[in-house]
């Protein structure tokens, strides 16, 4: 049950981290082929911080 709710709210984070990113990236112009670098890097970033979160709620 944890899992479900967890992976629903790991969708909607991941979703306004990249939206909020969006912005970021129009509002200080970064070049199209720098902005896959930046996407990928925060998205790698927040999924790490997500799966360690789950990890700490799981096993405490």
């Amino acid at each position: 049950m944890i899992l479900i709710v967890f992976i629903i709210f790991s969708a909607i984070i991941l979703y306004n981290i990249n939206r909020m990113t969006n912005s970021l990236c129009i509002q200080k112009e970064i070049p199209e082929d720098r902005q896959t670098k930046v996407f990928r890097t925060i998205n790698i970033l927040i999924t790490i911080l997500l799966l360690s979160s789950y990890v700490e709620i799981s096993f405490t």
